[in-house]
């Protein structure tokens, strides 16, 4: 059911309303009504594999939408593509041993890169908006877990390898910057 404002307009719900979540929904219900479907030998390999990677792809959609920082957005985003891709891939498989025929099949595959480009392009007017750069820059940023004090200060992985410096900053947000060596 569609929400509406005080005004008559359709009013914004929030990652529901992004076309790459609606796509990824849609992929998710269709994979779980073809791992129902599957043989009884696939019960414990193919069907639980495909019904994770779709549900995968929304939620880690719906995550990235919930963080502020873009660059933090972004990582969710990138997750979201891989799982989209893995349950391609799954489809894919489900096609090679004849579970799925070749019209359900292409329904499905082409469901499955309809939801990847609208993610990818997503993905870049995320990259073009840069939301949080102002007030964070270009560091990521990683939710501070217990203590204030346990957020590790400095750690570098050896001499001359890159290092990542993380501070506490406002809102109880870690921040991160990498430096690479001169």
């Amino acid at each position: 059911m569609k929400q509406t404002d005080k005004s008559g307009e359709r009013a914004s719900k929030g990652f529901e309303d992004l076309k790459a979540w609606q796509l990824a929904r849609r992929l998710m219900i269709e994979c779980h009504k073809l791992a129902a479907g599957l043989p009884a030998i696939e019960r414990f390999d193919l069907a639980p594999q495909i019904r994770r990677s779709s549900k995968s792809a929304m939620a880690n959609i719906s995550e990235g939408y919930g963080r502020y920082h873009y660059l933090d957005c972004l990582r969710f985003y990138y997750i979201a593509r891989g799982s989209l891709n893995e349950t391609i891939n799954h489809i894919i498989t489900a096609h090679d041993l004849d579970y799925v025929d070749d019209r359900r099949y292409g329904e499905l595959y082409d469901l499955g890169r309809e939801a990847e480009r609208a993610l990818n392009g997503y993905i870049a007017y995320v990259w073009k908006q840069q939301q949080g750069h102002v007030h964070y820059g270009g560091r990521l940023i990683a939710e501070a877990t217990g203590d204030v004090e346990s957020a590790p200060s400095n750690l570098t992985a050896s001499e001359g390898a890159p290092r990542a410096d993380f501070d506490l900053g406002q809102h109880g947000l870690a921040t991160s910057s990498l430096h690479h060596p001169t």
